[in-house]
């Protein structure tokens, strides 16, 4: 939603319109580095409320609307690689890393800093699993749907970001020590604030059509920018889509209260969870820079994709004749890779979102003795 709102902000109003929108207006609180100004993001609040209201309506609505969006998005991309790619200077990925292999603990910075931070980008695939009720044959397709998803989406993600980076270069804003300030930091949005930085890569709120315009491709930079004004919402879909049904499942086991796995009788979707989880998401989009959603949200995502791994290990030890909606083959090997895993990019993350953690298990546990 935050990234939606750069977007809209920047080229549909600013390049399209020629209207700036106040800072107070776009930015949260927190999104400026405690420069003056910001106070509500409020295109993104707008944009979570409608894709809400879309999921209040009928999944198969939904599902229309999110694959009519996914079809404009997978094009804007395509048309980027195809004028980035053959411009790829190599001299632009020197130095190659230039905070190192390891940043240091808690700095969020280095080559296994941004893996940690770059795990936002793929925790919107096991909401593919969690549509396993709603899907024909899950035994089949679910696999099929989330390891080819994610494989085709990797393959998106190394390109692109190498044509952004091969053109232009990372752009990386230093710090007095020599390393970049990391990604979603006070001190990087304070610095982006300057007018020495407005130009760079890293203080861009639509970074794709960005780094079109700096190329000399501006109208087509505008056109991305307009088919991820279009596109985005898609993904704002599927994650409420799933994080909704979560909560609709842990409502009717008894997880949390019983009004929240009601079904509304004309549009036969879990109207109240998805109402609620809409107007959370939009408060922390309205108050949250894009940098500190995915830090928080990564440490969630992790600790959660971890404890999954494990509640398999324990279901295939004390459960082994237990009904499957959907295969998990080399169970025995795949899950201790992922816990590891997961334990490596965690402990990788910015020191605050560790910290801000064990506030959101605190928070659940007292949810689970409350309902359970």
């Amino acid at each position: 939603a935050v990234g939606w709102s750069g977007y809209f902000s920047g080229t549909i109003l600013q390049h399209t319109f020629g209207i700036h929108l106040p800072p107070f207006l776009a930015a949260g609180p927190l999104a400026l580095g405690g420069a003056p100004g910001g106070f509500i993001n409020l295109p993104a609040v707008a944009i979570s409320l409608l894709v809400t209201w879309l999921l209040v309506i009928g999944t198969s609505e939904s599902a229309k609307v999110n694959a009519v969006l996914v079809m404009i998005k997978i094009a804007a991309l395509l048309v980027f690689m195809f004028l980035t790619v053959p411009r790829i200077d190599a001299a632009q990925f020197n130095p190659f890393l230039p905070a190192g292999l390891f940043g240091g603990f808690g700095t969020g910075v280095g080559a296994v800093g941004a893996a940690a931070t770059i795990f936002f980008a793929y925790v919107g695939f096991d909401s593919v699993s969690t549509a396993a009720e709603e899907t024909k044959d899950p035994q089949r397709n679910v696999p099929i749907g989330l390891i080819g998803s994610l494989l085709f989406c990797t393959i998106f993600y190394i390109v692109v970001a190498a044509g952004a980076i091969g053109t232009i270069g990372g752009q990386p804003i230093m710090g007095p020590n020599g390393i970049p300030f990391p990604t979603g930091s006070e001190e990087l949005a304070r610095q982006c604030t300057m007018a020495i930085h407005a130009d760079k890569l890293v203080c861009s709120n639509e970074a794709l059509a960005h780094v079109l315009r700096q190329i000399g491709f501006g109208p087509v930079g505008n056109m991305l920018g307009y088919a991820a004004f279009i596109a985005l919402p898609s993904v704002i879909l599927v994650l409420l889509f799933g994080q909704t049904r979560i909560f609709f499942v842990m409502s009717r086991d008894g997880l949390l209260p019983a009004a929240w796995s009601k079904v509304h009788p004309k549009w036969k979707t879990p109207h109240i969870v998805t109402m609620i989880t809409g107007v959370a998401v939009s408060f922390a989009a309205a108050f949250l820079p894009v940098g500190q959603l995915a830090d928080y949200a990564n440490a969630g995502t992790l600790y959660a994709f971890m404890m999954v791994a494990i509640a398999l290990l324990v279901l295939r030890k004390v459960q082994p004749e237990r009904k499957r909606a959907f295969r998990t083959p080399f169970a025995w090997v795949v899950a201790p890779l992922t816990i590891v895993g997961c334990l490596f990019l965690f402990f990788n993350l910015p020191l605050i979102a560790m910290l801000v953690l064990p506030g959101w298990g605190l928070l659940g546990l007292l949810i689970y003795f409350l309902y359970s």
